[in-house]
């Protein structure tokens, strides 16, 4: 066993313990990498990503079709309309589940029958990097592991946090508005479990080694199938203890360096990703020091903050936010999005925007037909989360088509122009808008973002020319060809900030190396602007845009030099040769 790993474990369960689950990680993962096999290309260095990828997130059964299982139909869309386009697709759960679209897992190795089989996902992977996530703070009261813990069955006595309700419990930080610990009735009486996230999710106890020896075989076992992300789904939570806030312990920053350790020396080509939905320094502390925890982190801030931009059509917030962005070094990145299959963050903005402008984007986002989720504090229910399409948070409904697929695809273009590794959502992609049936069906907020479509008919809308999906999903490709073709997006390269007054964000892209650069604009607002720039930023006079391949000219004014930008406006400006 690599010496890293013995002296992690040792550090989660302390010399003897921590030597016995060592040895018993050793055996389980020498089983295992015999029978992994690397995928038939992979990219040279530590972070196995450059300017080509970007990241599609999708559910398992998006689409629907009678006769076909919606893996097959996923699969006809990916590669009939994302070849060349994208690099990869995140799979939200396809595991069995009771709740929560997936993210209450019953069974971690079987594929959701209702969705298709471990061979469709399998085939998805030939053409597409597959992304997955490991569900491992909780699974579901109907798991196996849970039904027989409460049977009382010995070996998972340990495997579930009981505790004695009458405990002082408010140190605990809560991500939801809901009871920490839920009731379950057993052969021997009542017991209270912890239940972080909702009474159908149990959270696995990983003071006992057995559970994470056994999230390790999951891990291993993913990995042979052919997944190359691994999503880590509310890693914070993961280590327990009464008398700490219960969110980044140590001992969970230890587990996700034993995870990265793990891919490190044994299967190089897989890459760890976080997902720790909280305040942006609490966020990057899943970095480690660059080599050793997460590859790549949620940027969990960009939503809000690109939100607010083009609500407020000022970048102000933006571009200071941006302006402190570091990643530890070449062998980490973010993972930028705008849109998933939560909500946008609220606790990502605190800090960077003032609590009256927080307030300002909740009341837009009711106004715009959306809906707040909130989570308990000591100081009550706060806002968490904003639940809404990200294209009707953006562009006003009373837009003409052309003017809102146009507003809505600028604040993609924020999000392509960042440094680090693109993930797009499927609505956001096809352009969906709320889905207000959801809610009202379910109850669940959540839902007014998570649609299933009809596979023909969402076809036929995105080849209907002038149609709000036709007219966003040909400006999205045409986004993610241009970026793909330049090294000046590469995760690995320099960004800065190039300051811009009102509407205007600004950022400067260079290839790793430095020979390439890229001057990328985009205008959050709704008037025309003429950027200045100093002439110390060394832009030359004529460039040429790589979306439109128009020559756009820069006039010099003295010490300035000037850009004038239209509505809504995205440039990605290459030097002429």
């Amino acid at each position: 066993m690599q010496k890293d790993i013995k002296e992690l474990l040792e550090f989660i369960y302390g010399a003897e313990e921590g030597r016995e689950a060592s040895a018993r990680l050793e055996t389980l993962i020498e089983g295992w990498v015999k029978r992994i096999k690397p995928p038939f290309s992979r990219k040279a260095g530590r972070l196995p990503m450059d300017e080509t990828d970007a990241f599609l997130i999708t559910y398992g059964d998006q689409f629907r079709r009678e006769g076909s299982c919606p893996l097959q139909c996923l699969k006809e869309f990916l590669d009939s309309n994302l070849m060349g386009f994208i690099s990869g697709v995140h799979i939200l759960p396809f595991f069995p589940y009771s709740s929560d679209d997936g993210f209450s897992v019953i069974d971690y190795k079987e594929v959701n029958p209702d969705l298709g089989t471990w061979d469709q996902i399998r085939e998805i992977g030939l053409n597409f990097k597959l992304a997955a996530d490991l569900v491992l703070n909780h699974c579901s009261v109907k798991s196996e592991w849970f039904k027989k813990f409460l049977q009382g069955d010995e070996r998972f006595k340990d495997y579930f946090i009981t505790v004695d309700p009458a405990t002082d419990l408010s140190m605990i930080v809560r991500p939801r508005a809901r009871p920490l610990l839920t009731r379950f009735e057993t052969d021997k009486g009542e017991i209270y479990v912890w239940t972080t996230f909702s009474e159908d999710q149990v959270d696995l106890n990983y003071a006992n080694p057995d559970v994470l020896i056994a999230l390790i075989e999951i891990l291993l076992f993913y990995i042979e199938k052919g997944i190359q992300i691994i999503r880590l789904d509310a890693i914070a939570y993961l280590w327990k203890e009464i008398g700490h806030p219960s969110i980044h312990h140590p001992k969970t920053h230890a587990v996700v360096k034993l995870v990265r350790s793990i891919v490190n020396h044994y299967t190089p080509w897989v890459v760890i990703l976080t997902e720790t939905n909280v305040p942006h320094r609490e966020n990057i502390s899943y970095f480690g020091d660059g080599t050793d925890e997460a590859h790549m982190v949620y940027n969990f801030s960009l939503p809000p903050l690109v939100l607010h931009a083009f609500l407020r059509e000022k970048t102000s917030y933006l571009q200071e936010w941006a302006s402190s962005l570091t990643s530890p070094g070449s062998e980490t990145a973010f993972f930028n999005f705008l849109a998933s299959h939560d909500g946008i963050g609220v606790l990502p903005a605190q800090g960077i925007l003032p609590a009256d402008e927080i307030d300002f984007l909740i009341e837009q986002v009711k106004a715009r037909g959306g809906y707040v989720s909130y989570k308990s504090a000591p100081s009550g229910e706060i806002p968490y989360e904003l639940n809404i399409s990200y294209r009707d948070a953006v562009a006003e409904s009373y837009l003409d088509k052309e003017r809102r697929a146009k507003k809505f695809l600028a604040s993609q273009a924020v999000m392509l122009s960042f440094k680090g590794v693109p993930g797009i959502y499927m609505h956001s992609l096809l352009g969906s808008g709320n889905y207000r049936e959801g809610v009202e069906k379910t109850g669940v907020k959540r839902a007014i973002n998570r649609e299933k479509l009809d596979y023909q008919k969402t076809i036929e809308e995105l080849n209907t020319s002038g149609s709000i999906r036709n007219l966003i999903f040909k400006g999205f490709l045409r986004l993610l060809g241009a970026r793909s073709k330049q090294k000046a997006f590469h995760p690995a390269g320099k960004q800065k900030v190039i300051p811009c007054s009102g509407s205007v964000f600004g950022l400067l892209r260079s290839s790793p190396d430095e020979k390439e650069r890229l001057f990328c604009f985009i205008n959050t607002g709704s008037r025309v602007r003429n950027v200045s720039i100093p002439s110390s930023g060394s832009i030359g006079g004529v460039l040429k845009d790589i979306i439109s391949d128009n020559i756009v000219r820069i006039k010099d004014s003295g010490d300035k030099k000037e850009l004038k930008i239209n509505p809504y406006e995205v440039l990605w400006l290459k030097e002429m040769d």
